[in-house]
């Protein structure tokens, strides 16, 4: 499932290339969007440089490992995530929120692995082996199954259930805070969990493989994938819409939404960039990532 751009698979060749040039185009290009991200989540601005720099770092040695399952986006969002939970290690804190400050239950692990809470005790060493062969192709489907699932919503401008199911999947919500919070009943809150649940399951069968583990611990599931994919994040080209309010009536809506209701954490990153003109401290941020990062870049042939 290949979600790289034209544009993103030209920086990809040329980075692996060795070409410094498109290697500084590609740190200003995201450079600012992380760096926001990383200072909602840590106190202290030195420390918001550093993890921006380290996954800067961190993407250059998995580059020969990334396979274009994600865009580079949100695969940049993955690596800084973890590396602002590794600093929090450091400082022996006890939780971080990943995903919104004010929704999202925060984990004692940081673990980000969508699949390596699957296991329990009760399930057998068949299990283990068959878990081992069928990774990659769960991890797909399921991905597919959501990616489908919030297509449809937005494609049929169907917002309400797509806010009801990313407050129960993104946010991990209970039904009744769902309904609060979206003015509705939660008969109709629980309808539409039922309606998602039901087709994502349905696409999973349709491809021949286990459906996964049942009601709390396959919703868990489908969390951690979302949470990885991001489906129902806007582009950045629509927030910059939203920004400038050429969006229509029911996208600026659901952007409102999903930035000051949701909140979510990376696409408010890319709004405040998007606000923010370049300054002298962001151009000497760059200049020192491309420093400490090219040295990773591979020689030319």
């Amino acid at each position: 499932m290949d979600k790289v751009s034209k544009p993103e698979q030209y920086f990809l060749d040329r980075i692996r290339q060795g070409d410094q040039h498109a290697w500084s185009d590609f740190i200003g290009r995201y450079r600012g969007r992380l760096l926001r991200f990383a200072r909602a989540k840590l106190p202290q601005s030195a420390d918001a440089e550093d993890v921006v720099q380290d996954a800067f770092i961190a993407f250059l040695r998995s580059l020969e490992r990334f396979r274009g399952e994600c865009d580079l986006e949100t695969y940049l969002f993955s690596l800084i995530r973890r590396k602002i939970i590794d600093s929090y290690r450091r400082r022996d804190a006890r939780k971080v929120c990943l995903i919104q400050d004010a929704y999202e239950p925060a984990t004692d692990d940081g673990s980000s692995d969508a699949f390596e809470q699957v296991a329990s005790p009760a399930q057998t060493a068949s299990w283990y082996a068959r878990a081992d062969e069928q990774y990659d192709l769960q991890k797909t489907v399921l991905a597919e199954a959501l990616e489908e699932l919030v297509d449809g919503f937005k494609k049929a401008l169907r917002f309400r259930d797509l806010q009801i199911i990313e407050l129960l999947l993104y946010c991990q919500l209970p039904n009744k805070r769902v309904a609060e919070t979206m003015n509705v009943d939660e008969k109709t809150v629980a309808l539409v969990k039922h309606r998602s649940l039901k087709q994502v399951r349905r696409f999973i069968e349709g491809k021949r493989i286990a459906a996964g583990p049942a009601s709390e611990e396959f919703e868990g599931l489908l969390t951690d994938i979302w949470e990885y994919h991001r489906f129902s994040c806007p582009k950045r080209s629509t927030i910059g819409g939203f920004l400038l309010r050429t969006l229509a009536d029911d996208w600026q809506r659901y952007v409102d939404f999903h930035l000051n209701v949701l909140g979510c954490r990376f696409c408010r990153a890319n709004l405040e960039d998007l606000e923010c003109e370049s300054t002298e401290h962001a151009q000497q941020l760059q200049a020192r990532i491309m420093e400490s990062t090219v040295g990773f870049l591979s020689r030319p042939l």
